[in-house]
């Protein structure tokens, strides 16, 4: 399976919002770098960032604009990342960095405006 198929099949997970099924795609040394949030390490650290929303979510979606691979395996995706909440839907841009190993994300990093973010977000989301 290629690095881009490995994103894809992660981004499906996101979207069927099934804790362990996300957290397969990662090992205990996988990183996930949510700029300009904070770092985690590690399946529960990485669930402790993705958790904050994913365990409020009625539904999730990412919607994949541009994907591409770069020469050392690395996959990029500009999209738009898509949380329904309780008290409304929250809709907005990302850029994202998947560094992949053996089929196992080893580093994701993901760029955003977070203020943008907190204001899209329905009051008392987070």
């Amino acid at each position: 399976m290629s690095n881009i198929e490995t994103v894809q099949r992660f981004i499906q997970a996101m979207a069927r919002n099934q804790k362990d099924e996300i957290l397969s795609f990662f090992d205990d040394e996988s990183i996930f770098n949510n700029i300009p949030m904070s770092v985690a390490k590690g399946r529960e650290e990485i669930w402790g960032l993705l958790g904050l929303l994913h365990e409020k979510a009625l539904s999730v979606e990412y919607v994949i604009h541009h994907i591409a691979e770069s020469k050392d395996g690395s996959v990029l995706t500009e999209r738009t990342d898509r949380y329904e909440l309780a008290d409304g839907v929250a809709a907005f841009p990302v850029m994202g960095i998947f560094e992949i190993e053996g089929g196992t994300i080893r580093e994701w990093r993901d760029y955003f405006d977070l203020k943008q973010c907190l204001e899209l977000l329905p009051k008392g989301s987070l």
